[in-house]
């Protein structure tokens, strides 16, 4: 695309430079607004200096993303109630075997939930099992929670639904659920073994902790101790009881009516076990048809709305409380950030700075695609990485295209890996990483601060090398 003229170029690049300032300091002092309304006063100041017709504005915002990003989240509230997450956790604890088996888990369990079921409600929920276990071992909390927040990037670049930046791709490439998996699986596989060892390797004495039969011992003496203030607590129990029984022995009428009332508690109690217990196992069931559906190649989009709608209406109840739990700051933010994108491709800046940098990044040669890797790293921290998909997603699928169809399913592949991978540089790189550093700060229990700068000392390099890992391993799988 050519350059717009100079007033469009100019006043296209302020828009988006206030968009990508609010959306990396949400909190800056003069405008302390936060990421969503940044977004939209991006989008508004698109159409306010022309940049963007107002009826183009509204067909840039992609409603099939928003629609599954929507649905997802729905999906993930009844997974949550239905107490998935609980049993992540117990099988992150189930014989575990000292410090280093639990970071192995940790890193397994976190890659692959993750890529089913999105980083950032994976990192929403675990993190207070993680800090618990790693409490019980007496282990200290920052390797395991730079396990969770590492392990949860990595993960999700292998399926379309395990970030936002991977929505947008699948959608604007047209590549199939199986084939996306399939593309970047081996990738995935490998960069979670070399981080996992990265961080075995990183923190090896500290993961000593206590032995397992220590910790056993240790809850055998809290639970004898407990058995002894309980007993202390029952026998004055009883000797109450035993003072009331001989006061009062009770009407006969009176106990026919409280054993009936007691009988219909009963009913009432084991009939709700069981609707609970069939709603967990079809929220279980029905997810499962969904990944299904999404390998069989329909429609992302409607199959998770429909598997969401499915969920609220075999739930019989107001589904209000649900519905509440949904991020929709984050879908307002995503239709400013789609206007304000659109907007700024419109001015031809980011064509004419593709166009330079085109040349030394061939997707066919090694050197092109270590300078595109650079590229996007660099582009995906700096303006975060659904924006840098956003903008250089199509130029970089058209330059592959003049190769061949293969090398553009590829370059999406590695779009998609390099811009995910990107955000366990530091802790500002993903959602997923604040999201774990404010709830293991807020934890009720075993809070932890994880900060800046202990993150970027293992996130750095581990981003270089599993980025580096992975990119050869990128598409060797095709269907």
């Amino acid at each position: 695309m050519a350059l717009a003229s100079l007033s469009k170029v100019v006043m296209g690049s302020v828009a988006f430079g206030v968009f990508w300032m609010l959306a990396v300091f949400p909190s800056v002092p003069f405008l302390p607004i936060g990421r969503t309304a940044g977004a939209l006063l991006g989008a508004v100041l698109m159409i306010v200096f022309h940049v963007i017709s107002a009826d183009d504005a509204y067909a840039s915002i992609d409603l099939p993303i928003l629609g599954l990003l929507f649905a997802t989240m729905v999906v993930g509230g009844y997974l949550k109630n239905a107490g998935m997450f609980k049993h992540l956790g117990r099988l992150l604890a189930w014989r575990s075997q000292g410090g280093r088996d639990l970071m192995c888990r940790v890193c397994v369990v976190t890659a692959l939930a993750s890529a089913l079921f999105t980083n950032d409600t994976c990192c929403g929920v675990l993190p207070e099992f993680v800090l618990e276990l790693a409490a019980e071992r007496n282990l200290p909390a920052k390797p395991f929670l730079l396990a969770l927040a590492t392990s949860a990037n990595i993960g999700s670049s292998a399926t379309p639904i395990g970030n936002p930046q991977n929505l947008v791709i699948a959608f604007n490439s047209k590549i199939s659920f199986i084939s996306f998996l399939l593309g970047i699986l081996p990738a995935m596989l490998a960069g979670m073994g070399v981080n996992m060892l990265m961080l075995l390797c990183m923190y090896w004495k500290e993961l000593e902790g206590a032995s397992p039969d220590e910790v056993a011992a240790a809850k055998e003496m809290e639970a004898v101790e407990e058995g002894r203030r309980t007993h202390k607590k029952g026998a004055g129990a009883a000797a109450v009881a035993a003072a009331a029984e001989e006061e009062d022995d009770g009407d006969a009428q009176s106990m026919m009516s409280e054993n009936i009332s007691t009988k219909h508690r009963w009913f009432m109690q084991c009939s709700e076990h069981r609707r609970k217990l069939f709603l967990k196992s079809f929220a279980y069931v029905v997810t499962v048809g969904m990944l299904v559906a999404y390998m069989l190649g329909l429609n992302m989009s409607w199959t998770a709305i429909t598997t969401a709608i499915a969920l609220v209406v075999v739930d019989f109840r107001d589904a209000e409380p649900c519905l509440d739990k949904v991020s929709y700051s984050l879908l307002v933010f995503f239709s400013g950030m789609f206007v304000t994108v659109s907007g700024f491709n419109k001015t031809g800046l980011p064509g004419a700075i593709w166009n330079v940098m085109a040349p030394y990044s061939k997707i066919n040669h090694v050197s092109g695609v270590t300078v595109l890797s650079v590229i996007i790293l660099l582009l995906s921290n700096l303006a975060s990485n659904v924006p840098t998909v956003l903008l250089m997603g199509d130029e970089v699928a058209a330059a592959a295209a003049t190769i061949s169809a293969a090398a553009v399913t590829r370059s999406w592949l590695l779009l998609a890996w390099v811009s995910t991978v990107a955000g366990n540089l530091s802790l500002l790189g993903s959602a997923a990483n604040l999201i774990v550093c404010e709830q293991a700060r807020r934890a009720t229990r075993n809070a932890y601060d994880l900060t800046f700068w202990s993150h970027v000392i293992f996130g750095l390099p581990s981003t270089l090398v599993v980025t580096a890992v992975g990119i050869p391993l990128i598409g060797k799988i095709n269907i």
